[in-house]
């Protein structure tokens, strides 16, 4: 006797992983929201007398670019600091600048070292943030002094600090972006 082997009780057992589609609008808007998200983050009331907030805008674009390499495209830091401009207070054009320059600068040191590690990873995220800020301070327009640098040393160490959470918080957006839609029917 020959037994039928119902093709639905096999699908059902992998079903669920296999051949099923990405939600679009998750895959292609998750990655900006986050930046933008984190871009308007700091300008919640948060009384200081010094800059100590890290720009979590920044951190999550330069998370999402070490993370995702292939996923932002290399002119995404033009919009995306453009939208930096207008929350953070900076000038406009120093975001957008600088986005785009970073952009550029891991997309050469990623084709000269193409293996990866998350140590790695870290430490060009801190090196860019370090520059960043830095030259941020230098687009302020204000005449930086040793005053100003030291000032800046919580916000960098936190910067610095801060890479691991939000790599973390990437990688947990990028299992978010790629859910899988169920076929119905």
């Amino acid at each position: 006797m020959i037994q039928r082997i119902n093709p639905r009780s096999r699908a059902d057992q992998y079903g669920r992983r296999i051949n099923r589609d990405h939600a679009p609008l998750l895959v292609y808007t998750v990655p900006a929201l986050t930046i933008m998200l984190g871009s308007i983050l700091p300008v919640l009331p948060i009384a200081g007398v010094m800059p100590i907030i890290p720009p979590i805008g920044f951190m999550l674009f330069l998370g999402w670019r070490l993370m995702r390499p292939g996923l932002l495209p290399l002119w995404a830091g033009l919009p995306l600091g453009a939208f930096d401009d207008l929350f953070s207070g900076q000038p406009f054009g120093s975001a957008i600048f600088l986005w785009s320059i970073t952009m550029i600068v891991v997309e050469l040191f990623e084709s000269r070292y193409p293996w990866r590690g998350f140590w790695q990873d870290w430490l060009t995220a801190g090196l860019i943030a370090i520059g960043y800020l830095f030259l941020q301070l230098a687009f302020s327009g204000t005449s930086p002094s040793i005053n100003h640098i030291v000032a800046a040393g919580p916000q960098v160490l936190l910067s610095i600090l801060i890479y691991p959470i939000i790599a973390r918080l990437v990688a947990w957006f990028d299992r978010m972006r790629l859910l899988r839609l169920r076929k119905v029917g």
